[in-house]
This record gives structure tokens, sequence and C-alpha cells, in this order.
């Protein structure tokens, strides 16, 4: 599948302009979606496949790069994960993070922008539905709906990883190609679905992502970007945007208690449990996550 449409749009709040690059998919005339990226995810995390399931039933899918990865603007900036994590965990202030999450909800504004998109169904999947949560507390104008993907609250005692999902989120990065395949196909028999483990699929995205470019610094600053947000229970409690909240049963990364939390402050948010689903999208949830965007879409616009 080919996009109808790629660039760059330009963040220019802040110091410096942020730029990012994005592909639109679909038919112009159907309803936007924009897809934010989870945690060191580019925008081909969101799968082309995935993309087509979306187009298939009647959505115009906008995929874009985070900043700090893939082709947009990396950031030069040091931080201390282990400081922040830890003030993040003790409720104390987390200091010298370069951005925050506020920040990447703006990133997500001017994404639409440059689409020329005044308003848009946000989906995002972990650190994504985090910032799609943000997007909504933020720029509740800009937003049709929220759809929040394997996420959480911010609030420390929801969401909360096992030890061994927390050891994947922290292991070294893979140094090539190869290495990054066998990183994907270790991770997911931690943290993924295991009715739907693809090794094949798993290896050639991974693959893919690495040669297109691979930033491990980045993934330390937006772990800290979300530690230096903190909760957003009081803003996700005032949300007036129909809001559907999808988790799976068994993600051992962002526990089942961060959707069903996020669910209970949301005025009116549908909750959708997925049984066998775990901290991913693999070609056999796309059906199943595509017919519940499309009928929450649906309902949000009657």
């Amino acid at each position: 599948m080919e996009p109808i449409a790629s660039g760059r749009a330009v963040n220019s709040a802040g110091e410096g302009n942020v730029e990012l690059a994005y592909e639109v998919y679909g038919d112009a005339g159907d309803p936007p979606i924009v897809l934010v990226n989870g945690l060191g995810n580019q925008m081909i995390h969101y799968d082309t496949g995935f993309v087509a399931a979306l187009v298939e039933r009647g959505l115009r899918p906008i995929r874009f790069d985070n900043r700090d990865t893939g082709r947009s603007t990396w950031i030069d900036a040091k931080v201390d994960f282990n400081g922040a994590f830890s003030a993040w965990r003790a409720g104390e202030a987390v200091e010298g993070a370069p951005y925050d999450l506020s920040d990447l909800a703006a990133d997500t504004v001017a994404v639409l922008d440059a689409v020329g998109v005044e308003r848009a169904h946000v989906f995002g999947m972990s650190m994504g539905g985090m910032i799609a949560q943000q997007v909504a507390i933020d720029h509740p104008d800009r937003v049709l709906s929220l759809i929040s993907v394997m996420s959480t609250t911010g609030e420390p005692e929801y969401g909360k990883a096992s030890k061994e999902a927390f050891g994947v989120l922290t292991a070294a990065p893979p140094r090539t190609a190869e290495e990054a395949g066998d990183a994907a196909l270790a991770a997911a028999k931690v943290i993924g679905s295991p009715a739907h483990l693809d090794e094949a699929w798993l290896r050639a995205r991974a693959v893919e992502a690495f040669e297109r470019a691979s930033n491990p610094k980045g993934i330390a600053r937006q772990l800290v970007a979300i530690y230096a947000t903190g909760s957003r229970a009081a803003g996700l409690a005032g949300l007036k945007v129909p809001t559907c909240v999808i988790h799976g049963a068994l993600d051992p990364l962002v526990g089942p208690d961060g959707g069903r939390r996020t669910a209970e402050l949301v005025p009116d948010a549908e909750l959708h449990m997925i049984d066998g689903m775990g901290h991913d999208l693999p070609p056999g949830l796309w059906g199943t996550i595509g017919d519940l965007v499309a009928a929450h879409v649906a309902r949000s616009s009657a």
C-alpha cells in the first residue's frame, strides 16, 4: 500500500524546530485517524497491513515518526534515566527532561496541521496512548475521539511492568540488524501475544526498523519524558471526548489495570480487554483491533 501524501511537519514551539516525518493513507474524504507510536517505535511499526485494515474499514490513517525516532528530529541532550525513574516512583518532580508528553502531543498536532486536518480520531499504543491522552487533554478541540491502547494514566500504582518485562524495556540495544531481529523475537516471547507469535514477521520488521533509523539514546529521552509528565489522572477525569480503551488481558509490560484505570477515569469511556493479547500488535490481531476502532468511530460520529 502506498501513501496518498507524505512530508515533514514542523513544530516550532519551544527551543528550535522539531521536524516530523509523516505519511497519509486511504481516501481523502474518509475520517482521519492519527496513529501515535510507542516507546522508540517508528511509523513503520504501524505495519502497512494494519494501516490497510483501517483503510478497508473506511478510515484515513496518518502515521508519523515521533521526535527522537525514525526520520524525525533527534534531540541532542543527555538524561538521567535512573534518577528520573526514582523521582517518578517517589512522587517527586523529575528534573532535566528535554521534553515531556505535552511536547509530543504538540508534535502530533503539528502533523495534523501539516496534513490539513482540523480534527482527528487519535489512536495511540503504549507510550503512544499516553501521548494520545495528552493530545485530548491539551488540545480537545483537535480530537474527534480518543483510542488508548495498552496504555496507562501516569499514576505509578497502575500499569506496572513485571520484572521480566521491565528487563526487556531496559535491555542493551542491538548493534546489528541481525541482533535487532533476535532481540525482537526474544522480547515478543516475554511481552507479546503467545497465540500470535510470527517469527518471520517480527524479524523482518525489526531489521527494517534498524536499517531505517536506530536511535537508542532517543528511547531514554522518551522514557524520561513519560516520568517528567507524571500523572494524567486529573486531566483524564475532565475529558469530554468519546474514548475507547483497549488492553491486552496478558499484558506484562503495562499491566491490564492501567487500561482499566484509564477507562475508570474518563467519563463514559468504553473498555475492551482482549483475551490472549500481550503488549504488541501482531498480524493476528489487526482485524480484531480494526473492528473495534471502526465501531468506536461509527459510534462517536453518530
